[in-house]
């Protein structure tokens, strides 16, 4: 079975990011967007296979859509860890052929096995055997040397001939030696017309655009271009930013109109997690950039930050952080 290459909900997306993207930073931007595609933290297949399911990939049905990141290389357990995935409830699995950490690269997966589409066309094979759900791969436009047009499109070729028909691409290559990933996720330059020039290659694909994109306006250009956009740390440094997304990529009525009403609707979530003894910082650590750029908003970090980790902090400290902000806010509007 092949996956869509209509899949409509890539039309807008929040990037997979380790240490980021758990439960609670998704549930937060649900809150703000429902049409948004979300997607997990990368879990390792073996991770999967032989860990706590429920703490590594558990997830509320209100989060979806949701797609689970794997990583790995080898082809049966890629198949294992995706059915495991599509038995949690998850709508698309992704192949994680991006990251350029050196601890994926001791592993063999993540940017390396751009190296090696033989290997990672047999593991797409496996996957697509295995679940009914799309299955889709991110990738980079090259690593190293090997970064040429020509590697880029034989490896998407390669991988499309296995049956995916969806790849995230982002715009730029990977070093896998001498730079962090950090510098990854910096330094390369973007190539967005690399990406547009495999769109027009391969219009028979699902194209979708990551790396660099900080806007919805942003995004919607891209959308000329390619077939879905990606946004990573703007989406979550600047959640607001998602607020939006609904009317503009998904033809319906955005689920909040400001900041406070954002947060009242996460306060449930907030404390439904508190009665089952996790640390109130474990949530607002995803909210602290919500009045980015605003005044108040750093009070409201400040706040937030100084309060959270307390023993026995609970969601007064968010509603008093909030409080405070929008009595700012009122302030320096009147």
């Amino acid at each position: 079975m092949s996956s869509s290459p209509s899949q409509p909900l890539h039309r807008f997306c929040v990037a997979p990011m380790m240490d980021w993207t758990d439960r609670h930073c998704r549930a937060f931007h649900r809150v703000l967007s429902r049409g948004t595609l979300l997607y997990t933290e990368m879990v390792t297949a073996a991770a999967v296979i032989h860990g706590e399911r429920e703490r590594l990939i558990g997830f509320d049905d209100f989060e979806r859509p949701l797609a689970l990141q794997l990583g790995g290389a080898d082809a049966s357990e890629l198949a294992e860890a995706a059915r495991t995935g599509e038995d949690f409830g998850y709508d698309e699995i992704n192949l994680n052929c991006g990251c350029p950490s050196g601890r994926v690269q001791s592993g063999c997966f993540g940017a390396a096995l751009m190296d090696k589409p033989q290997t990672v066309a047999a593991c797409i094979a496996a996957m697509l055997k295995a679940v009914a759900i799309p299955v889709t791969v991110k990738c980079r436009i090259g690593i190293d040397d090997k970064d040429s047009e020509e590697d880029f499109h034989r490896f998407i070729d390669t991988v499309a001939g296995a049956g995916c028909t969806t790849f995230i691409v982002h715009a730029r290559k990977a070093w896998l030696g001498g730079l962090s990933p950090k510098q990854n996720r910096e330094i390369p330059p973007l190539d967005y017309e690399r990406v547009y020039r495999l769109k027009d290659a391969r219009p028979d694909l699902e194209i979708v655009i990551n790396g660099g994109i900080a806007s919805l306006q942003e995004a919607e250009a891209h959308l000329a271009h390619v077939d879905g956009v990606m946004l990573g740390r703007s989406a979550y440094q600047t959640p607001w930013v998602l607020a939006d997304a609904d009317r503009r990529f998904f033809a319906s009525a955005n689920p909040v109109s400001s900041r406070a009403e954002a947060i009242v609707a996460f306060m449930s979530y907030v404390e439904a997690q508190a009665s089952r003894g996790i640390y109130l910082s474990r949530l607002t650590r995803h909210i602290l950039g919500l009045y980015h750029g605003e005044p108040g908003g750093r009070l409201w970090r400040r706040h937030l930050s100084e309060n959270a980790h307390r023993p026995g902090a609970g969601s007064e400290v968010i509603a008093d952080a909030l409080a405070l902000v929008e009595g700012t806010r009122a302030r320096a509007a009147a």
